[in-house]
Order: structure tokens, then C-alpha cells, then sequence
């Protein structure tokens, strides 16, 4: 526990009323030299929100003061919720706000709320004070009106007000062109932000542009700064032999890398053997990037800052500069590459009964794909087996190490989701020509179960020597959502066959293996997921609930992750012999704040992939209106049913206005959405036909239409022919009083306009 946390702990235990700074310091009996360290402590817990300041300048805790510190989720509706730091979205527990009550706060930012009222839904509050800003840019489009007045529509809905932009400040931007905007005015109440161009994008149907426009959205930096593109640039290309003294050398061992056919940075290789007792010797060989990467350098500044390389369906944000990330730190075949090495002693049930850690140097003899290797283990390709004749028998070795390890986590009930993902076919311009399904092959799920293997001996070697780290954690699912989730899979004659506290992953494994290969499969599969937590970094180890595993870590791709260069550094540190007290001191204070910062970029990093994928699917959906297509119900809300496409794996909606056979009624415990009249009942994981209605570009949303819904909706608004009135209309009535010969054209009429009908 560090300085700062101390004092928030001492005043909840000591000041029962909001303080002044001297009744504080009376109360805590700071020494009054140790004052002008005190105010300062003061003032950077107020800046971090775990203090308010409020009138009279006293200080008080926010939970005391039905205040709540968080960040503000907006929506296009105009409304938002706040929601608690340390706590999980969509737990029950957000804070509405209503759009009157936002003030001045924007979406993304972090604030203090006021809970003011309890309301049946939940409880609602008003934004007080912001205490940081998300971002000080907005990514959108620019535009001109009437008035020649310039603005920004912002290109996130969440961002709930446009941005003016004063004459002189709108850069070389035409109207319509997507660009990037720094606010320099700030929101009132009562007036909105201002902002001057700062980048101009281009034509958001331009190739590239809507990568950079999902880049600038999430502020995730693109370009490394020059101080570690240059620091990447000084340490060379090559291997330097004072580099490799005093390091196990693996460099006559047998080593291969298995990666994608389009990897460019190879951070892990593998060595096998069998010992003469029967057991598996097992070489997991990682890029030893914490060998060049130091900490407080700017190479390192810049890891901490971005968390992760972020992969975008054409190009990748590295984490690290591409003379690092894909030159000197890859694995690449038949050169020098530093690695620290985790060698484990496998036993004929899986169990690792020895391990060895190292600082090594290997010489990789084969850059191999995972087609290839699948070719030679499960198609037994002749070619594929002949090109890789020396190595095959190690291939083969790895696959019955891969068949023990699988069992074995089976055994202990692992959670193992191996549905077929979509994977997208681009063109030259970067718009999506397929999406295909792609399954994980024997090679992929054998390189994943050994870097699985080598995570959690990592770990539980961490922990066994009390050596501080980031640790992979997934906590057990929240019993409530497990009695949700139970109470629905009962209703399609599924169980988990345990109730909520008692759940463990061998259920959800049995129940996995139970639908695999039924219509319900993908859907149970995903609400499954949604009932699971999300798995995060923390300072400490507390089990990884999916892997079944007590201790689990992150230590496979330094060159991607900057978790696992901590676990690096921590790995080497604690071979360097016993750890000092002041050293475990000063590591525990930082690591939580590292955790917090990873997770949430890795969540930042997830969520940009993700929504740029689902925008270039709708571009690929575009020419397809009026298209059917099989698909199964992924969602079911109040609003409609969320459908994916068999064919193409893309999710559109049918809105609930566009079922208008019937009043449909949302059943939120059951995943249904009921006729009243009919008791027709659209459920998750229905399969149904369905029609592209629409698709929305500025939404970037696939709205879709039930075909037999809108079949027989269109066949009762069908016309049926004019409905004649018994009453004759005025000019058949004046018509009826002349004379025979005049009612009817002559014959010379007559003809004249069947002439008139042959010329036409």
C-alpha cells in the first residue's frame, strides 16, 4: 500500500465529517514539518477523485457524500450513465443521467456524480465536475451552413453536440471531408464546445481513411515519437556477441517458430524432446524485448502509454517501432535472437514435474506456418511432409505432447470455445470482397495449449517467490448471471447442472461439449460469454476462472503486450537472487496503477478492432438490400433481434417496428420476444430467414426484416382493385340526362382513337 492510499485510509477511519486541511492534519497528528508534503498529498487525491474538495475548502470521501467518482458512458438518445470506478458496466448499478443533468461532461469523461434519487430502474444523479477530460480531439466531419458558419458532426453518436469551428480555424478542410478537431472551448450549460481543425482526414469512402478516422476516434497513438524510433535505431539489427555472454545457449537445438502466413513479428519459438524417462522436455523460447527496452527509457514510455499493438484488418499499430517490433526483437529464421526461455519437464499426464528459466540466445532453423503444419500432422500432404522431412518427427512429437496437455486441462474442466470466426477478404482499397469462416487447425491449438503451459509456470514461479507482477485474472462468473443464464438454457432443456455459487468451468465445458454441432450452439455460446467476466491485469494472482489454472500470467508476446514485458523484467529479477523489502515495496505500489492502465487499453484496443470490422462489414452489406439470407438470433432486446448471417457472419437488426404482424413484448428472463395475439415467440438462437432492408451508413448498422413477417405484412397492404361507391359520382349523373347517340363516341371517334392507341 502506498503513501497516499495510507492517508485515504486513515481519514475513513479517523475524520467522520468533510475537513479543512488543518482540522486534517490535527486529527491525523501530521508533524508540522511534514505539512507542505501533506497539502500536496491533499491535492493529488483530489486531482485523482479519491478526495473531493468542496465548500469551505474542506476535503471529504465521495462514497460519504452520495458522490461517485466514474467515468461518463453517453448515448445518441442524448442521456448517459456514470459509471463507478472499480466497478463493472452494466452491473445494476450505473448512474443515469439525465441529458439535462450532464452540464458540461462528455462522453468518455471521468466525473463526479451526485446520486440523488432511487428510482425502480435504478438510481439516477447529475454530473458535478469533471474531473478529466477524455480527450481534448474529436474525430467527424466537417460542414458549412447556410450562414457560412463552419462545424464538426462528430463521427461518435455518443458525442452528443457538434463542435463549432470560428472562421480561420477550419485549416484547408472542404465541406463533407472528415477530420480531426481540438476543442479549445470547453461546454457549458448552457453554449457548446469550439474547436479548430487540426488534421483533415480526407473522404470518408477514400482507401485507408476509415482506419485512420477509428484510430483518431479511440486516441490510439499512430506514429512513434522520434526519441524511440531513434533509441530502436541505435541498437542495431543484428545480434551483438557481448549481448550473448553468460546466457544459456540453445543455438544448436533444433528451434522453430509456427505463426500466421502473414506475421511479421515472430515472438515466440518452440524445442522439444523426449528424455529417457518417457517425459516431454519442452522449450518455450519468448523475444527477450526486456533486454532492450529499459524501463524509464522512451522506448519503454511509449509501451506503457499504448498497452498493446492494436491489428486492424490491413495494417497493425505497433506497440513498439517496426525496427524493434519486426526486425531486432523477431524471432526470424536462421539469425541470433536473444529470448528468455522456460523449459518444462512434462510427465505422461501433463503435469510439469521440473521447469528451468533462462536468459538465452536461440538460432531459429524454420519459420513455419500453421497450414503447413497442419498439412504435415492431420492432411499428411506428401509435398508439404518431403519439403520438412528433418523436422516432421518433431512435429509429430509436439502433436502427442499437445494430445496430453489438452486432456489435461480438460480433465480440470478448462473452458474451451473453439467455434469458426469470421475472417475478411480485402481488396486493393481496403474494402472487404469475403468473409469466410476460418477454424483453429491442430497447429494453431497445439502452439496455444504450450503457450498456455508456459503462462501459468511463469506465474505460479512468480508467486512462489513473491515476486510482484501483472497477473492475467478471470474471476468467477457473478452468480446472479449464472442464474440468468441457467434459468434460459433450461428453457431450450440444457443445464449446468450446478447451481450459481457452486459453478465451476467444468460446467460450462460439459455444457459446451452437449451443443456442439446444434442450431443453438453459437448463441448459447455468446450469451455464455456475456455471463462469464471479462478477464483483466491485476497486481495480484487470482486465478483464471476460463483456464481452470490458480496462477496465470502473461508472458508469451513482450513485442505486443506490455504486461508481459513486466513479467519479463519481474522473471529476470527474481533469478538475480533474493528480492530486498524496499524493492517488493516500491513494485507494489506500482503495479495496480500498471494493471488498471493495460486493462483498459486493452479494452481500448478491442473495441477499435471490433468497430471497424463491423463498419467494414456493412460497406461489404451495401449492394445486398433486397438479399435473404439464413441467420441465427444472436440478441433479443426490447428493441428487436440481433441476427448473423449464416453466409457472411455479419449481425444486423430486426427492429421490433419492422415485425408488425403482431404487439411483441420483450420476456428479458427467457431471451424472447412474444407475440400478444399470435404467441409467436422469436428466442435466441432461433434460426430464421431474413431480408436486407436497409443498411445504414451513418449508423453503421444492417437493418434487417423477417421474410415471412414482411411477407405477410406486404400481402395485406396489397391494393385489391378501387372501391366503387354505390352512388353515381356528378358527371355520370349529368351524363345520364343526354341523349343516347351523345353518351358513346362515334365510329369515326372510335377509330380515330384506336389509331392514336397503335401510333403509342
Amino acid at each position: 500500500m502506498n503513501e497516499r492510499d495510507n492517508l485515504i485510509n486513515r481519514i475513513r477511519e479517523r475524520v467522520h465529517h468533510p475537513a479543512t486541511a488543518r482540522e486534517l492534519a490535527k486529527v491525523l497528528k501530521i508533524a508540522r514539518e511534514d505539512r507542505h508534503g501533506f497539502k500536496r498529498d491533499l491535492n493529488a487525491l483530489v486531482e485523482s477523485g479519491a478526495l473531493l474538495q468542496i465548500k469551505g475548502n474542506r476535503y471529504g470521501l465521495p462514497d460519504k457524500m452520495d458522490l461517485i467518482v466514474g467515468k461518463l458512458h453517453t448515448n445518441a438518445g442524448g442521456f448517459g450513465f456514470v459509471v463507478a470506478e472499480n466497478a463493472t458496466r452494466g452491473d445494476g448499478k450505473d448512474l443515469y443521467i439525465a441529458a439535462a443533468n450532464l452540464t458540461e461532461a462528455m462522453h468518455g469523461d471521468r466525473v463526479v456524480a451526485r446520486l440523488e434519487r432511487q428510482t425502480a430502474k435504478g438510481p439516477e444523479g447529475r454530473i458535478i465536475r469533471v474531473l478529466e477530460r477524455a480527450s481534448d480531439s474529436i474525430v467527424g466531419r466537417y460542414e458549412v451552413d447556410a450562414g457560412g458558419l463552419g462545424y464538426v458532426v462528430p463521427f461518435d453518436r455518443r458525442v452528443l453536440t457538434d463542435i463549432h469551428v470560428p472562421t480561420g480555424e477550419s485549416s484547408s478542410a472542404e465541406p463533407g471531408e472528415m477530420v480531426l478537431v481540438g476543442i479549445t472551448r470547453w461546454p457549458t450549460a448552457t453554449r457548446g464546445p469550439v474547436g479548430r481543425i487540426v488534421e483533415v482526414l480526407g473522404n470518408i469512402n477514400d482507401p485507408g481513411v476509415d482506419t485512420e478516422i477509428i484510430i483518431r476516434k479511440f486516441g490510439i497513438p499512430d506514429e512513434h515519437s522520434e526519441e524511440a524510433v531513434a533509441e530502436a535505431v541505435r541498437l542495431g539489427t543484428a545480434v551483438k556477441e557481448k549481448d550473448i555472454r553468460g546466457r544459456m545457449d540453445f543455438r544448436g537445438v533444433t528451434t522453430v517458430t509456427i505463426d500466421g502466413e502473414h506475421a511479421r513479428d515472430f515472438d515466440d519459438a518452440i524445442t522439444i524432446e523426449k528424455l529417457p524417462n518417457g517425459h516431454y522436455w519442452l522449450g518455450v523460447h519468448i523475444a527477450d524485448v526486456s533486454h532492450y527496452v529499459k524501463e524509464g527509457s522512451a522506448l519503454d514510455e511509449e509501451g506503457y502509454d499504448r498497452g498493446t499493438s492494436v491489428y486492424f484488418t490491413e495494417r497493425a499499430v505497433h506497440m513498439f517501432p517496426a525496427a524493434l517490433a519486426t526486425g531486432l526483437c523477431s524471432l526470424n529464421p536462421h539469425v541470433d535472437r536473444l529470448v528468455q526461455s522456460c523449459l518444462m519437464e512434462v510427465d505422461r499426464r501433463g503435469q510439469v514435474v521440473r521447469y528451468e528459466t533462462h536468459d538465452g540466445v536461440i538460432h531459429s532453423d524454420a519459420r513455419m506456418t500453421y497450414t503447413a503444419v497442419n498439412a504435415i500432422l492431420t492432411e499428411r500432404d506428401p509435398q508439404t511432409i518431403e519439403k520438412y522431412r528433418e523436422l516432421v518427427p518433431m512435429f509429430e512429437l509436439m502433436h502427442e505432447l499437445f494430445g496430453i496437455l489438452n486432456q489435461r486441462r480438460r480433465r480440470r474442466g478448462s473452458i474451451d470455445f473453439d467455434l469458426p470466426e469470421a475472417a475478411v477478404i480485402l481488396t486493393e482499397r481496403g474494402q472487404i470482397k469475403d468473409i469466410i469462416a476460418t477454424e483453429r487447425n491442430v497447429a494453431h491449438r497445439l502452439i496455444e495449449e504450450f503457450m498456455l503451459l508456459a503462462n501459468e509456470t511463469v506465474a505460479a514461479h512468480l508467486v512462489a517467490h513473491r515476486v510482484p507482477a501483472l497477473h492475467r485474472v478471470h474471476e468467477a462468473p457473478d452468480v446472479k448471471k449464472v442464474l440468468e443464464f441457467e434459468e434460459f438454457i433450461t428453457t431450450l432443456g440444457y443445464s449446468l447442472a450446478a447451481s450459481g455459487s457452486d459453478v465451476r468451468p467444468k460446467h460450462f465445458q460439459k455444457l459446451i461439449d452437449r451443443i456442439q454441432g446444434t442450431p443453438e450452439e453459437r448463441p448459447i455460446a455468446a450469451l455464455m460469454l456475456r455471463t462469464m467476466q471479462k478477464a483483466r491485469y491485476d497486481a495480484a494472482s487470482l486465478g483464471h476462472f476460463g483456464l481452470a489454472a490458480e496462477h496465470y500470467a502473461h508472458f508469451t508476446s513482450p513485442i505486443r503486450r506490455y504486461p508481459d514485458l513486466v513479467v519479463h523484467r519481474m522473471l529476470r529479477e527474481s533469478r538475480g537472487g533474493a528480492m530486498t523489502e524496499a524493492r517488493r515495496a516500491e513494485l507494489d505500489d506500482e503495479m495496480p496503477e500498471a494493471a488498471r492502465h493495460t486493462s483498459e487499453m486493452e479494452r481500448r484496443a478491442d473495441e477499435a478492432e471490433r468497430e471497424l470490422l463491423q463498419w467494414k462489414k456493412v460497406r461489404f452489406m451495401a449492394d445486398k438490400v433486397g438479399d435473404e439470407y439464413e441467420g441465427f438470433v444472436t440478441g433479443v432486446a426490447q428493441f428487436g433481434l440481433f441476427v448473423e448471417l449464416v453466409e457472411h457472419y455479419v449481425e444486423g437488426l430486426v427492429h421490433i417496428s419492422s415485425m408488425a404482424d403482431d404487439y411483441y413484448r420483450f420476456v428479458e428472463q427467457l431471451h424472447v420476444l412474444k407475440g400478444e395475439n399470435t404467441k409467436k415467440v422469436y428466442r435466441l438462437g432461433d434460426k430464421v430467414l431474413v431480408q436486407v432492408v436497409r443498411v445504414d451508413m451513418e449508423r453503421r448498422q444492417v437493418d434487417l426484416g423477417l421474410v415471412d413477417i414482411l411477407e405477410n405484412v406486404r400481402r395485406e397492404e396489397r391494393p385489391r382493385g378501387p372501391i366503387r361507391s354505390k352512388t353515381k359520382p356528378k358527371k355520370e349523373q349529368r351524363s345520364a340526362t343526354r341523349p343516347r347517340s351523345a353518351q358513346r363516341p362515334g365510329r369515326r371517334e372510335r377509330q380515330a382513337r384506336k389509331g392514336r392507341r397503335g401510333r403509342t
